[in-house]
């Protein structure tokens, strides 16, 4: 951030303080009880705003580490990293916390259009698949558009590669094909399965992500194929040619492997057992550097708490912020720490995650009572000079979920731009290169914001 943006940070944050400089609009919707905080929320806006410093620790992270699947050398090495690194930031209880983790091995893999023309396909094996045979296996394409199709298409479909070139509408729609689609193409006689990348166009990139299979159902090797491949097949199989494919794919499981949730604190100066619990996955898949999913959400929900001590701020209630491991292919992270945690999850009073990257224009969602949502809403004017929206549906996310459910917890949600998120999503694509310093230090003080002023009001959230 350039030296003149920085002046101009932080005088809007000193007008901040004083109500003066709001529009009118923000002015008449702040509650006059939210008068007290708003020195707080002003100096973590003007520290979060001042400088790339949470950008920088992203990149560091990103760069020095590399991409983070569970049980990978990799995401040890940034666990022991974390855990240091929150120690010198001076957080309290920093620990981290054994998890036993699924641990999927990649290895080499390929796939190649051998007729007509050769020609090789961009492809990613899917979390969970298993191999094809050593030497690889080939055999000829039906291209479906649904599961319905499949299912009318049946009986061309024994002894085939099913590419399901289903078009992205939202992740929750077409992510069904990915985890989904090899069960499917298996029952009916498939060798294997491709998806079309669930995801908007990029530069020919396909994307990962997990998979299973259903019981009592044969395993076939399934990957992802970039949308660019799938349209080609597509378009050749509507010409009436044979298309035959030639995929290779070395993918295994191996026994479980040690991993860990970081976990740092500022400890509450009259409640330290109420928690405000801000989190994010650590892991992420072994492509890129994972630095939108999530390297950047456990990024901007640590920098909450950097500021807060940075500033000597201690609200009245705990803020620990969690690392969770194996979100991507298990969720072990986030059940082990409902587990550890259970006697104790009604004293988890809000939980916030982040895992929808920082990508402009970003917002907030939340899910609980009315009553929650009331003191929210009123706590969610404090950001209308950062540029969010009302504060809408939707909070929660995968790890913060178990605990959640089990304390009956208030959840919300960091959202980013979903098209510019998902473009990337599970990619090569998926580095710091992309996201910009301002994004990230916007969503380290939103989170701030909100993390403190629930923390330090005299009443807990309702639930």
């Amino acid at each position: 951030m350039s030296g003149m943006l920085r002046t101009v940070s932080c005088l809007f944050a000193v007008a901040l303080a004083c109500g003066a400089a709001l529009p009118l609009s923000a002015q008449s919707a702040a509650p006059a009880w939210l008068a007290p905080y708003r020195d707080a929320v002003s100096r973590l806006t003007a520290a979060a705003q001042a400088d790339d410093f949470a950008w920088r620790r992203l990149a560091e992270l990103t760069d020095t580490y590399g991409n983070r699947l569970s049980g990978s050398e990799n995401l040890q090495r940034a666990i022991r990293w974390a855990e240091a690194t929150m120690k010198t930031d001076g957080l309290a209880n920093v620990r981290a916390e054994k998890v036993l983790v699924p641990r999927w091995v990649r290895g080499r893999e390929s796939a190649v259009i051998v007729d007509p023309p050769e020609h090789p396909i961009v492809m990613l094996g899917l979390g969970g698949s298993v191999a094809t045979p050593a030497a690889g296996l080939e055999a000829d394409v039906l291209v479906v558009k649904n599961y319905k199709d499949l299912e009318a298409r049946a009986a061309d479909a024994k002894g085939r590669i099913v590419l399901f070139n289903v078009p992205y509408t939202t992740y929750g729609e077409t992510v069904a094909y990915r985890s989904g689609g090899a069960s499917a193409a298996a029952k009916v006689g498939a060798v294997a399965s491709l998806v079309r990348a669930v995801g908007p166009m990029g530069l020919r990139t396909p994307h990962t992500g997990n998979m299973s299979y259903a019981e009592g159902v044969t395993k076939i090797p399934t990957a992802a194929i970039a949308a660019e491949d799938a349209n080609r097949i597509q378009r050749l199989a509507d010409r009436g040619l044979r298309v035959r494919v030639r995929l290779t794919m070395e993918a295994h499981m191996e026994p479980d492997a040690e991993s860990a949730n970081v976990f740092g604190e500022i400890t509450g100066r009259e409640f330290p057992k109420e928690v405000v619990l801000v989190g994010c996955h650590f892991d992420s898949w072994d492509l890129g550097t994972g630095a939108s999913d999530n390297g950047v959400g456990c990024i901007v929900t640590w920098e909450a708490l950097r500021l807060m001590k940075h500033l000597g701020l201690r609200p009245r209630r705990t803020v620990r912020v969690g690392l969770f491991t194996n979100e991507e292919n298990g969720l072990r992270g986030g059940t082990a720490y409902r587990d550890a945690n259970l006697a104790a999850a009604g004293d988890h009073i809000f939980a916030l995650e982040s895992d929808s990257g920082v990508f402009a224009p970003a917002s907030l969602g939340f899910t609980g009572s009315d009553a929650a949502r009331r003191v929210i809403d009123e706590i969610g004017t404090l950001l209308t000079p950062l540029g969010f929206p009302a504060i809408g549906p939707g909070g929660g996310g995968a790890d913060i979920g178990p605990i959640a459910q089990a304390g009956k917890v208030p959840m919300m949600a960091y959202n980013g731009d979903s098209t510019r998120y998902f473009t990337i999503h599970h990619t090569p694509a998926d580095t710091v290169d992309r996201i910009a310093p301002d994004e990230v230090s916007k969503a380290a003080a939103a989170i701030a914001t909100m993390a403190y002023v629930i923390a330090e009001r005299p009443e807990r959230l309702p639930k």
